[in-house]
């Protein structure tokens, strides 16, 4: 499911599942709460980078998964979805991505949860929010306005459209563009020249930066965890489960 390697401090967090395009159930979103709670008590661990294996980042929430979820079964977690959007918005250490393929849902909107973003320049992101009938997630609603603009943010979170490396880099949403086969040596070697610097110093200046901001992330979650409370298992919600599943586009007509 995850892999955690670690190369003097810093400890890189692999996301494999890839042949489903490393999308997240159950059992991921707890192991990789897990692995970032161990990295965050972790003395030795200066900076943190994550990852996915394969072809693809982060295909974001098993739509299999979500469609038990929308049947009214939901799956017993130790953390689940929402305890992993608490551990990464108190994360206190810095966050670095290397995103070296596709990301949707959880694999785009945790860009806005980052401290630094390098992206391969055949990666591709979408948050498909409105295409499966629901609401973002992981305080994207406050961070990629913060981050990007109102007008862009509307734009990301509510066409469900396709992002290229290219428009990302532009908006903001990432700090280097790399060819895919240098995206992970160039972030390593940024990690490395954090990691270098005192842990206590790292951490302090993270929090000077985030910390103002956190109390709003949180109010964030929680108004997006409300609004898909009460999405999952809506009609428009159903239809897309059911389209995904069919292989065919949703259709939403007559579909409040």
């Amino acid at each position: 499911m995850i892999e955690v390697t670690d190369e003097g401090r810093v400890r890189t967090i692999t996301l494999v599942r890839p042949e489903a395009k490393n999308a997240m159930n159950t059992a991921m979103w707890d192991a990789t709460a897990n692995a970032f709670i161990a990295a965050a008590d972790d003395p030795g661990v200066a900076v943190v980078v994550l990852t996915g294996t394969g072809d693809a980042f982060c295909a974001g929430q098993d739509v299999l998964e979500m469609a038990v979820i929308a049947g009214g079964e939901v799956p017993r977690a130790e953390h689940g979805f929402a305890g992993l959007t608490r551990i990464l918005i108190d994360f206190p250490k810095p966050l670095v991505l290397a995103v070296n393929g596709m990301g949707v849902g959880f694999g785009a909107t945790v860009l806005g949860l980052a401290d630094l973003v390098f992206m391969s320049t055949s990666a591709r992101l979408k948050c498909p929010f409105t295409s499966l009938g629901v609401a973002p997630e992981l305080a994207s609603s406050t961070t990629f306005p913060a981050l990007i603009g109102r007008q862009n943010a509307t734009w990301a979170l509510m066409s469900s459209e396709w992002l290229s490396a290219e428009e990302c880099k532009e908006m903001g949403l990432a700090y280097r563009l790399c060819q895919p086969d240098e995206l992970m040596d160039v972030t390593l070697a940024h990690a490395r020249i954090l990691a270098a610097k005192p842990i206590s110093s790292l951490m302090a200046c993270k929090r000077t930066i985030v910390e103002p901001l956190r109390d709003t992330m949180r109010a964030a979650h929680h108004r997006e965890n409300e609004a898909f409370a009460v999405l999952i298992g809506s009609p428009a919600n159903i239809e897309a489960v059911t389209a995904f599943a069919e292989k065919r586009p949703p259709n939403f007509d007559g579909i409040d």
